[in-house]
Order: C-alpha cells, then sequence, then structure tokens
C-alpha cells in the first residue's frame, strides 16, 4: 500500500534529535546502466558515515537519490516513518531543506559576496521575492557570521565568492549547509580537489557538526586514509552495490583492495588529494 505522507506527519518526523535513515533496496538506472542496485543500509543514531568506493561506484547516485535530486528506478527510503521518495511539492521542498548537500565543486554563486551565498541556505524559509531581492535580516546576517566566524571564513564575507581559494569556498558552503539548519548532510567528494591541509580544515568542520550539532554526516570520500581517520563507520560500494558496511578497524586492506579495483593504488596512496599531514590537530578556523 503506497504511503500517504501528511505534512503535519513529515514535521513531526523531522522534528526528532536524531533522524533514523533507512534505505531499502534502491536502484537507479540510466537507460541500460545500473548505476546502484539493491543498495539497502540503516543508521539509527548520529554518526559519521563514508562512503568509499573507485570512480563509478554509484556514490554520487546515491546521495543524489537521497536529496531527491535524482528519481529513483525503485526502493524506498524512509526518515522515520516517512518514505521520502514519495513526496511531492513542499513536503519534498521540506526534506530537502532538512538533507542539506555539500558538492565537489562548490555550487556557489561566484559574483555574490560569501555573505550572501552563505544566507542563501535560508532559500527554502524565505519567499521568492524576498529571496530574488536579497532582501535578509539582522538575525539571519548574524547567523551567518556566527557560522563563518566558527569555520574560518568571516574575514570573507564582502568578497565575492570567486575570488576565494577551493579551501575557503568549501567551507563557505559548508556554512550555507548549516543555515539549512539540517537534520541530515550529504557531501559528495567534498575534498577531492583540495590540498591536503584545506582537506583536512573540511573535514574536520564536517567532524566538528557530527559531533557538536548531532547532525548526521554522510560522505562520499576517494582516499581510504581519510575514511579511516573520520568517519565512524564505512560503506563500501563496487558496481553499484554495497560490499562492505562496518567499522573502519574491520577493514582490511585486502577488502578495500578488492572494493577499489584497478584504483586500489591511488585511493591507499595518501599524497592524493588526502588529509595526512605531519602535524597535530588544526583548528578549524586557521
Amino acid at each position: 500500500m503506497k504511503l500517504f505522507c501528511h505534512f503535519a506527519d513529515l514535521s513531526l518526523c523531522l522534528e526528532s534529535e536524531i533522524m533514523h535513515l533507512q534505505v531499502s533496496k534502491l536502484k537507479k538506472e540510466f537507460g541500460s546502466t545500473v548505476a546502484i542496485n539493491s543498495v539497502s543500509f540503516e543508521s539509527t543514531k548520529n554518526e559519521f558515515i563514508g562512503i568509499i568506493g573507485r570512480s563509478g561506484a554509484g556514490k554520487s547516485t546515491l546521495l543524489r537519490v537521497l536529496n531527491r535530486l535524482t528519481t529513483e528506478t525503485e526502493g524506498k527510503v524512509f526518515a522515520g516513518s516517512i518514505n521520502i521518495l514519495e513526496l511531492k511539492g513542499s513536503e519534498k521542498r521540506q526534506w530537502q531543506s532538512q538533507c542539506a548537500m555539500i558538492f565537489q565543486q562548490f555550487n556557489l554563486v561566484p559574483r555574490l559576496d560569501v555573505i550572501t551565498n552563505v544566507i542563501l541556505g535560508r532559500l527554502f524559509y524565505q519567499s521568492t521575492l524576498r529571496s530574488t531581492l536579497r532582501f535578509f535580516t539582522k538575525e539571519e546576517r548574524s547567523d551567518a557570521l556566527d557560522l563563518m566566524n566558527r569555520f574560518g571564513v568571516a574575514p570573507t564575507a564582502l568578497q565575492r565568492a570567486e575570488t576565494l581559494s577551493g579551501g575557503q569556498q568549501q567551507r563557505v558552503a559548508i556554512c550555507r549547509a548549516m543555515m539549512q539548519n539540517p537534520k541530515i548532510i550529504l557531501a559528495d567528494e567534498p575534498i577531492a580537489s583540495l590540498d591536503p591541509l584545506n582537506a583536512r580544515l573540511v573535514m574536520e568542520a564536517l567532524q566538528s557538526i557530527n559531533s557538536s550539532e548531532k547532525i548526521k554526516v554522510i560522505c562520499n570520500l576517494h582516499t581510504l586514509d581519510t575514511a579511516r581517520t573520520y568517519c565512524d563507520r564505512i560503506i563500501g560500494m563496487r558496481s553499484g552495490e554495497i560490499v562492505f558496511d562496518g567499522k573502519p578497524s574491520e577493514l582490511s586492506d585486502a577488502k578495500a583492495r578488492e572494493i577499489y579495483g584497478v584504483e586500489a593504488d591511488e585511493a591507499f596512496e595518501a599524497s592524493v588529494t588526502s588529509t595526512s599531514l605531519n602535524t597535530s590537530h588544526i583548528g578549524i578556523a586557521s
């Protein structure tokens, strides 16, 4: 029987302290290509989940389906008791407001200043007219500056986003995601184009959000050392299917090489877009 979801039920689900997420037999096909196949997993607690796998394993497609940016072919995704894949209109937008997405290429508006880019995270809560005219409240500006200060980009508030380094832009994107007041953050290869220092700053920012705000984080990663360092749980994907799901300590090198296949050497190489540095913890605002 198809679930009929009332808006009030969805609101109650999203107000729960920790989002209970259940993915059941999820499949996505692009023509004759199966991007993800019968993917199932459950997350009942606050955790930092790293999804690893070679290019084309289905990691990005999975996150895009979870955020409703891509339509599934089969399967269900429950947030609490609500199948979010059945949501339409305002209910779908409400889900997307609570399921923030961080992209590899930042997806900022290059010609807008940084603080405006951050406040755009409130679009789900603003009228079309107010967002078009960029009429922001004092509270919204204050919240944006607080986040920018926390993640070390407050000095760039009035600069155009296009003038920032890649690492700075990604931290601005994290601030924008946090302006949504999400219950879950989906990060799609957020450090793939960053140097080790900025990659580490971004991963520490996501780890801080997960531990301090109790926001569930699901993050696609390419390098194995990063997943082992920052994640509570690792899901390994190969050819669109989950082939490993467990704690970082349970993932053997042999299993990891099976997951990555021909890209194993690159995944094990710490110098390739990794967070490995010969220093101790670096403050996020560095």
